[in-house]
């Protein structure tokens, strides 16, 4: 992609969560073991349900492909952030900021838009059990995976070109531990107007497509569940939607706070872009493990076999 006119600057300094040393070295700590938790508990997680023939339906399916754009997602911010903890030179590259915002945004699209699919797959299970293997065929989960990729892709890709036209004139600073397209607006001394308002409509248009698959598909679960005569099978019902709903609350509600609010570089901005970018791929595994007993039996096999191995 041909680079903009960028007026001889040729980074930005993201000034990350703090400016105390010793509140720096604590959250590199932190943030170092949130990394490596979700690392852990995301592989642990891919690697279970490759491995576990049990784990075959199309919501391990979904389940896997999360793990691994959670794996993807933390590791675009995480480690530049790690690095500017213990780093006197904040810097950043303004190609290799465009090309973390760039990832950002296509990767936590991608991650809505699976979340999206995993509550149509739910619904279908619930709802329509005895046609649930003709709903979710192999060859439409694949296409709904690829689907999510492209859509999230393609929607990155054009604000990200239009980001690339801007001219950066200042030696500008990043109120932020990473590159976000909206964080670049106030340092450009273009006219952003155009690329505020396609951020804005492409945002709106996958997150209300998001937001309403998912809210369509929970209304009919919802629905069914109430009609269920039997507590038991009204409250397995309950348990299999639990996990992903909670996930959903905690990905789409910070998501969707964070591109609607001014970008001013606030703590409570701050936070809401760690909420969905950083804490959430860390809470996917454990929240979908510690609810789910077939996850667990299956991380239990693997391990068990690890063990073994190493005997």
């Amino acid at each position: 992609v041909a680079m903009g006119n960028f007026s001889a600057v040729s980074e930005f300094i993201l000034l990350g969560l703090s400016a105390d040393a010793e509140v720096q070295a604590a959250l590199f700590v932190i943030f170092l073991v949130i990394y490596v938790l979700t690392l852990t508990g995301n592989s642990v997680i891919l690697l279970a349900i490759m491995a576990d023939a049990h784990l075959r339906s199309p919501m391990y399916f979904f389940l896997g492909h999360l793990s691994f754009v959670d794996l993807l997602y933390s590791s675009v911010s995480v480690p530049k952030m790690l690095e500017n903890l213990v780093s006197e030179t904040k810097t950043i590259a303004v190609k290799a900021c465009l090309a973390q915002a760039f990832f950002v945004y296509a990767i936590g699209g991608t991650e809505a838009l699976l979340l999206a699919v995993m509550a149509y797959d739910r619904y279908a299970a619930i709802c329509h059990p005895l046609l649930y293997g003709q709903m979710m065929s192999r060859q439409l989960c694949e296409g709904l995976v690829w689907g999510s990729w492209g859509l999230a892709i393609l929607s990155s890709l054009i604000n990200t070109l239009l980001a690339v036209k801007l001219d950066f004139c200042d030696y500008g600073a990043i109120h932020n531990y990473n590159c976000e397209i909206p964080s670049l607006f106030p340092l450009s001394c273009s006219d952003v107007s155009t690329n505020a308002t396609v951020l804005l409509w492409l945002f709106v248009l996958h997150a209300s497509g998001t937001f309403l698959l998912v809210l369509s598909s929970y209304g009919c679960i919802f629905s069914a569940i109430l009609k269920m005569r039997s507590t038991t099978g009204r409250s397995k019902a309950f348990s299999t939607c639990s996990s992903h709903l909670t996930i959903v609350i905690l990905y789409f509600g910070s998501a969707c706070l964070r591109y609607t609010m001014p970008t001013s570089g606030s703590p409570v901005e701050i936070i809401f872009s760690l909420q969905y970018s950083v804490i959430t791929p860390m809470l996917n595994p454990l929240i979908y493990s510690l609810k789910n007993k077939e996850v667990m039996a299956a991380v239990g096999r693997m391990l068990g076999k690890c063990c073994q191995h190493f005997e």
